[in-house]
């Protein structure tokens, strides 16, 4: 991806959005080095891409994408930006890519081992196995992925002193850019709706919110060398 975006001339170094995606990368770094428990160093770092998109992705052993969309469109504050940058950085800390390879081996195996012997108790087709596959156990599972990487993003930008009530921000304005939120879009896709996305972010600001006024109280981050009045103006500005 980001060879194909270096040929297009769409890898982004020097705009305003660029410069604002790598500070809270830098700045948020640290924390992600520190919370890396895989026992295999990462090697980070985030590639802006130039793309009308809102997305941003993250791959285990650290390497990230963030596209200029994501934040123009929804004019995110750099704390929104921090929220995502969590989220994907715990992504990528969780092996989520690896995960889902796996358990897609383990379900496709299961299904072909198992799916002659269901087919001749049910008479369920071939397509039918798989729609039980995909919504029963593919789509939960990623969910399920999506939780952590939403309780893990929240940690990491409250210990680099980003307020986590911004993660609240960002889905709603997923929400409006996507312009429809239901149960059944729910059911058809991966991530959690963000009415529950929300909901689950409430429930776990009084667990992380001690952390970032912590932060913001350090007298300095001895992790990235930010001080504590810099972290401060910055929150308030932004």
């Amino acid at each position: 991806v980001v060879s194909s975006a270096h040929s297009q001339g769409a890898v982004d170094n020097t705009s305003a959005t660029a410069a604002r995606v790598n500070r809270v990368f830098h700045r948020m770094k640290p924390y992600a080095v520190r919370a890396n428990t895989t026992g295999v160093p990462f090697d980070w770092q985030v590639t802006v891409i130039r793309s009308p998109e809102l997305n941003a992705w993250a791959m285990p052993g650290g390497k990230m994408a963030f596209y200029t969309g994501i934040v123009e469109k929804l004019q995110l504050t750099d704390a929104e930006i921090a929220a995502i940058m969590g989220h994907e950085m715990t992504h990528a800390l969780a092996e989520h890519s690896k995960k889902d390879a796996g358990q897609k081996i383990l379900t496709s195996l299961a299904l072909q081992l198992g799916g002659a012997a269901i087919q001749a108790e049910t008479g369920l087709s071939n397509e039918a196995l798989g729609l039980i596959s995909d919504f029963g156990i593919d789509k939960p599972f990623s969910r399920s992925q999506e939780s952590q990487a939403d309780a893990g993003g929240l940690r990491l930008m409250a210990q680099a002193g980003y307020n986590p009530e911004a993660a609240i921000a960002v889905w709603k304005k997923m929400e409006a850019a996507n312009g429809r939120s239901n149960t059944l879009v729910t059911l058809m896709s991966t991530h959690p709706n963000s009415g529950q996305r929300i909901a689950k972010i409430q429930a776990l600001l009084p667990d992380v919110m001690p952390v970032y006024q912590a932060a913001v109280k350090a007298p300095t981050n001895t992790m990235s060398g930010t001080t504590t009045g810099v972290v401060t103006r910055t929150i308030k500005h932004k």
